[in-house]
């Protein structure tokens, strides 16, 4: 089976990709805000808590059933349709038997959250992995060619349709059931999209030969995704054991806003930076530039947007949600300063997946949910701030980590990752300072907002401007050109 692409037109498909990865995620963080705003403003942060609650324990379910074969199936070299068809029927199986156990397992998360609701909720909505799990052979498909503009047309068709869903059901009354069946819908209408596009089908012949085959690599992946997933709702779980449900309501909130903000850049490189990255394995010097440039293009992106969300924060969430929601503001400034990171992280954890070293990938987050455990719970009696507060600050400093094992796998030195860094981050900073300094006697919120995002775009291009930064320039002559072989997103 043909990947669809060969090396001599990976920059223009590497371009198309994260163009189409941007539209993408920029649409799919448009709509989340458009729908999280009319769903935020019709249920409380209790309701939204009870929902928060199960959110580990449904992407748990998606690790293991997903068990790291949909990574496994991008880095194989030569794919053929029984891999597929085998990592198809292992994903099924699994997802069917964690949903039996986590059927019977209701009650049990139940009492241990104090809510006896969760028993017919969890079970409701713990149905989105098992759909969740017909697709990931098609998803394998379409990350393998780069065909992001087909899966931006199907992740947006699912969050419109399932979000329109939800709020009418928010409307009516449904409460926190509607959060629940947006979830499920969600992944209904995902499932439909990759099939359609694909035009693949399973067939009844199954050999787990090449299960096994892949098992070596994938199982580290499975672990680190599991672990990744732990690191990333650890909070949820702590505050809804010993808090109640309105604080965890707030935290999710916050988390929400955040994960929008930086998921907006991790998917644009995520889409292509495995497919990428593992086509040019066989070149160190090549790997290493375009490793490099992936980061620029990274920070480029992810210092201005976050740092810039946490500087409106405030007034982001009263005018979008209301004051019922202010609790969480602080929280979302925390984790924004973090959350500018994230996206870093998916560039180094893909340039060791297309190496094959899902060996570090593994080790490497093991030692930071270890870190992050241990500061989280230290500062448990100071309150929900100061655990978020140590929450972020190993999640910023652990970066240091990844960065060594990138140096002894290709040789990308300290110095070039602060050459590639810093620039970006320390000019957001002082945009954004300068922006609050500016703007801060406006008393009026709404045009606070406005003047605030508009003076912090204009200062941070005229800034990239004047500095001839490459990564705009290049960003530009890709909008502006008709001819998509002269796009240089990705200098090969």
């Amino acid at each position: 089976m043909s990947d669809g692409i060969d090396n001599q037109n990976l920059r223009e498909k590497t371009a198309q990709g994260l163009f189409w990865g941007f539209l993408s995620s920029g649409g799919m963080q448009l709509l989340n805000l458009i729908i999280g705003i009319f769903l935020a403003r019709l249920l409380s942060p209790g309701e939204y808590g009870i929902v928060g609650m199960l959110a580990i324990f449904t992407l748990l379910a998606n690790n293991l059933q997903e068990s790291g074969f949909g990574v496994a199936l991008i880095n194989i070299k030569n794919i053929t349709h029984n891999d597929y068809n085998s990592v198809f029927w292992f994903n099924v199986g699994t997802s069917v038997l964690l949903y039996a156990i986590l059927f019977l397992c209701a009650p049990l998360i139940a009492e241990f959250f104090h809510q006896p609701c969760l028993i017919p909720l969890s079970r409701f909505v713990f149905l989105a992995f098992i759909i969740a799990s017909f697709c990931i052979s098609p998803n394998a498909m379409l990350v393998r060619d780069l065909k992001m503009k087909e899966k931006a047309i199907t992740s947006l068709s699912a969050l419109i349709i399932s979000g329109t869903v939800a709020v009418v059901m928010a409307i009516k009354g449904f409460s926190y059931w509607s959060l629940a069946t947006q979830q499920v819908l969600y992944n209904v209408v995902i499932c439909f999209g990759r099939y359609y596009y694909t035009r693949w089908c399973p067939t009844f012949k199954v050999d787990f030969t090449p299960v096994k085959r892949m098992f070596s690599f994938s199982y580290k992946v499975l672990i680190t995704t599991v672990l990744t997933t732990i690191n990333n709702n650890v909070l949820t779980v702590i505050f809804g054991r010993l808090f109640p449900a309105q604080a965890v309501g707030n935290f999710t909130q916050a988390n929400k806003w955040n994960t929008m903000a930086n998921q907006l850049v991790t998917n644009t490189v995520a889409q292509v930076a495995q497919p990428v990255l593992t086509r040019v394995t066989d070149d160190n010097e090549r790997q290493r530039r375009i490793f490099g440039k992936m980061l620029r293009f990274t920070a480029f992106l992810a210092f201005p947007a976050l740092f810039g969300l946490a500087m409106v924060a405030p007034q982001v969430i009263l005018l979008a949600i209301g004051d019922k929601w202010v609790d969480s503001i602080p929280l979302l400034q925390i984790l924004c300063i973090s959350g500018a990171f994230i996206p870093l992280y998916t560039v180094y954890q893909n340039l060791f997946l297309s190496q094959g070293k899902s060996d570090i990938y593994m080790w490497l987050t093991i030692s930071q949910i270890v870190i992050m455990l241990i500061a989280v719970l230290a500062c448990h009696k100071m309150g929900i701030t100061a655990m978020v507060i140590a929450f972020a600050c190993i999640n910023i400093m652990w970066l240091l980590a990844w960065q060594v094992f990138a140096h002894r796998l290709i040789g990308y030195r300290f110095v070039s990752m602060l050459r590639d860094l810093l620039p970006f981050m320390l000019i957001a900073l002082a945009v954004m300072g300068l922006t609050y300094l500016v703007t801060r006697f406006i008393s009026n919120m709404y045009f606070l907002l406005i003047a605030r995002i508009l003076l912090a775009i204009a200062l941070y291009v005229i800034t990239m401007k004047l500095l001839h930064a490459r990564i705009l320039e290049e960003c530009i002559e890709f909008i502006l050109s008709r001819n998509k072989k002269k796009s240089n997103i990705i200098n090969n």
